[in-house]
């Protein structure tokens, strides 16, 4: 018998001072049997760095065409594709060639140097391509506040993230490494 989603709530309440954006989103995840709390709550955090109308979460893990998070136009066109971890460099080529923009949210400590040396000759050449490093301390203690139901106040501040509940605050710094 095939094992279930896990869905949870979280409630985002985001102050992006960088692209002045301020808003509250109510969400539901499903999370992957196969997928841990540290990379849900990723997807989290990548969702409240690129907050705005239309931005939602696929499918994710349990199909192979479609990002984490996404965002298409009226016609449907995509415009913003969001992938996590450390994917094949034939997944982002593919993302590329069907999104006007991709954000690729690398995690991992150590093997993400490893796999940007070896993919970045090849992903050179996609201009709209973005690879931001997530450091492993936070995205580890991030993990730690994961609940059925969650409620997080977001303030993002000179590419600076703090990322809290009632108990526990995260300070975070994503780090550009491409182009």
């Amino acid at each position: 018998m095939a094992l279930k989603a896990t869905i949870f709530k979280a409630t985002l309440n985001i102050a992006d001072m960088d692209r002045h954006y301020y808003a509250d989103h109510q969400l539901t995840l499903a999370r992957h049997p196969s997928e841990n709390d540290e990379r849900m709550m990723i997807r989290l955090l990548a969702f409240a760095l690129n907050a705005c109308e239309g931005l939602e979460f696929t499918k994710g893990l349990s199909t192979d065409d479609e990002p984490e998070l996404w965002q298409k136009s009226l016609s449907d066109e995509i415009e913003l594709w969001i992938e996590l971890g450390l994917p094949d460099e034939s997944r982002l080529r593919k993302a590329c060639n069907r999104s006007r923009q991709v954000i690729l949210y690398a995690y991992g400590a150590r093997a993400v140097p490893v796999w940007l040396e070896k993919h970045k000759n090849k992903l050179s050449r996609f201009r709209n391509l973005t690879i931001v490093e997530l450091p492993s301390e936070s995205t580890e203690i991030l993990a730690g506040l994961v609940e059925r139901n969650m409620n997080f106040q977001i303030s993002i501040q000179d590419g600076e993230v703090s990322f809290g509940n009632e108990s526990a605050l995260v300070n975070i710094t994503p780090t550009p490494l491409f182009p």
